[in-house]
């Protein structure tokens, strides 16, 4: 599978090999556009999470949904993962169950609070279950719903 239709389309199916590696691709690009953000002196902002999100989302749905296709799965669960992530990032963007903590030399985090590390673990407990479907499972052998197999 080419790179342009791992990440730009959201039919058909992907092996599990096929999502960690588009996976850790996706990891490492968003880790230079921090980087880089940091170093232009734009990484210190509340809103850059949040915009580095939105410019991860399209491929990382797309490669999480042919995934949950290969066990032919609409993958309504793994739309709501990508939708509470983003629900996260926006309300630590705006400072909504979080509050500024000094990490010294001039440097402010955002700590959550009660509620919302509750809500957190919940939710991380529901991103450990779509780990395992993911990264983990083995999708359906042969053609299902969604196409041929990607390991055929």
């Amino acid at each position: 599978m080419d790179i342009k239709s791992m990440f730009l389309a959201s039919s058909g199916r992907i092996s599990r090999r096929t999502w960690w590696f588009g996976s850790l691709m996706l990891i490492a690009a968003s880790l230079v556009i921090n980087l880089v953000l940091a170093l232009i002196g734009l990484g210190v902002s509340s809103w850059m999470p949040l915009i580095v999100y939105l410019l991860m989302i399209y491929p990382a749905y797309n490669l999480g949904l042919k995934r949950r296709h290969d066990r032919d799965n609409p993958g309504q669960d793994y739309l709501i993962l990508l939708a509470g992530s983003a629900v996260f990032t926006i309300l630590q963007s705006l400072g909504i169950g979080y509050s500024p903590v000094d990490l010294g030399n001039g440097f402010v985090g955002m700590m959550p609070g009660l509620w919302m590390s509750l809500l957190q673990l919940a939710f991380a407990i529901f991103g450990i279950y779509m780990l395992v479907q993911l990264g983990f499972l083995k999708g359906t052998t042969g053609d299902n719903s969604y196409g041929p197999d990607p390991l055929a």
